[in-house]
């Protein structure tokens, strides 16, 4: 089949570059041309695993090609996909500028019949919209469908290309063929209904996953408090197949491009019907609330901050990605900075980022793990990169000034810290401290 595919972002790039690693012939387009000529050129603006490769193959084979010119691609497609950013606006509605723009130029480009594929996560309705503006600007049949996304960062090559599901939104019998044969490759479990069930499943879907975020950090917290381990509680839950084992890991809360956005644009949504959403408020309450409590660790066992040095492992809100939006590592920085700390970070991939989308003063940015760490009053791991996963914990003792490790992502066990007198503080999980001082749980509250 031949594609367009508007917007390359994390969504468009790797949908389209997965099309047609299926053998389509796809034309992803931007407006950006700095981001186009990048990857005419072969490089990639996004760190996520496996996507260079596949497009050095795909262009190389010419099923894949980039442009800024938005009317040639949809003019020589079949089919067009949006897949333009929604951020979130002051009040946490989705900001649909770009959608509505992207839904303007299709419709002035049309020549002839085209079926429109929303992948952008969109409020319930917006397909109707895009329609309403399509017709607006062209005379041309056409028709409106939505397949929302699910992939994760630093794993959506593998998420495009063995989805769970599909999800098709569309009242058009033709369309739903059409679309069941382009998603076929991919898997056999695709599930049909209207577009605005589609729009909802797909804000519905993120929300329940940022719920059992927060709900095993409110149990993680209760366990500091009685002794137990959330680790094992996460287990013992997730062998209830009603439950089940995923996002059930204990750490300082979820952050990105997609959690914090759809969380707070599906509480605007039903509030606009009059529907005060208390739990999922509580949900991003928790989430929030949640990354202070290295703030809180820290000030436990060290007392005053004012003058110490503190360095922090991770800046990407999540490994194997370079997004720090909505990373918890910028509002623990900003808390430090405000306390008197002098903060030394580092990260494997997501400085660069970092630093141009904060641009914060008076941090220290180190090269490697041991520089952040030499001479520090104590350690945060923020993100559970596997490099650090790889470091020994009495290589760590060695590095820093005083013996404090504050693990925010439970990467270390027992057993490796069995050799070292580091103070270690996890997330719900006993003390398993060497070290001559222990936190008393009360003081967490």
């Amino acid at each position: 089949m031949k594609l367009a595919v508007i917007g390359t972002g994390y969504v468009g790039l790797v949908s389209g570059v997965c099309f047609s690693e299926l053998g389509n012939d796809v034309i992803c387009v931007d407006k950006v041309e700095a981001k186009i000529e990048m990857l005419n050129q072969g490089e990639v603006p996004i760190y996520e695993p496996g996507l260079k490769q596949l497009i050095d193959k795909n262009r190389t084979q010419g099923r894949l090609r980039f442009t800024t010119d938005l009317t040639e691609a949809v003019q020589t497609s079949d089919i067009i996909l949006i897949a333009v950013g929604t951020p979130s606006l002051a009040s946490g509605q989705a900001d649909l500028s770009y959608i509505e723009q992207a839904a303007k130029e299709i419709g002035n480009s049309l020549n002839g019949f085209k079926i429109i594929v929303t992948k952008s996560t969109v409020p319930v309705g917006t397909n109707e919209k895009i329609q309403n503006i399509i017709s607006t600007h062209s005379l041309f049949p056409f028709e409106v469908a939505s397949v929302p996304e699910f992939l994760r960062e630093g794993t959506a090559v593998q998420d495009t290309l063995f989805p769970d599901r599909i999800i098709i939104g569309t009242s058009d019998e033709c369309t739903k063929l059409r679309l069941i044969e382009l998603h076929a490759p991919l898997t056999s479990n695709i599930f049909v209904t209207d577009i605005r069930s589609a729009e909802m499943i797909k804000y519905a879907s993120n929300a329940f996953l940022a719920t059992k975020i927060s709900f095993i950090n409110e149990i993680a917290n209760i366990c500091e408090k009685v002794g137990a381990d959330v680790t094992e509680v996460a287990t013992g839950m997730g062998h209830d197949k009603r439950i089940g084992t995923s996002f059930l890991k204990a750490g300082i809360g979820y952050g990105g491009s997609c959690f914090p956005k759809d969380t707070q644009a599906l509480i605007q949504i039903a509030g606009q019907m009059d529907y005060d959403f208390k739990l999922l408020k509580s949900v991003v309450e928790v989430n929030r609330d949640q990354r202070f409590n290295m703030i809180r660790k820290l000030e436990s066992v060290l007392g005053e901050l004012a003058g110490k040095t503190i360095a922090l492992w991770g800046l990407a809100f999540k490994p194997e990605t370079d997004d720090v939006r909505d990373a918890p590592a910028f509002e623990i920085i900003t808390s430090l900075l405000e306390r008197g700390v002098n903060v030394k970070t580092y990260d494997p991939i997501a400085t660069d980022n970092f630093i141009k989308s904060y641009n914060i003063a008076n941090i220290k940015y180190c090269q490697d793990a041991r520089e952040a760490a030499k001479d520090a009053d104590a350690l945060c791991i923020l993100t559970e990169w596997g490099e650090f996963q790889k470091i020994a914990p009495s290589l760590i003792q060695s590095w820093l000034k005083q013996p404090y490790l504050i693990d925010g992502r439970n990467i270390y066990s027992e057993e490796e810290l069995a050799e070292t007198q580091l103070n270690y503080y996890s997330v719900g999980r006993p003390n398993m401290n060497k070290g001559v001082k222990e936190m008393s749980p009360i003081l967490l509250m």
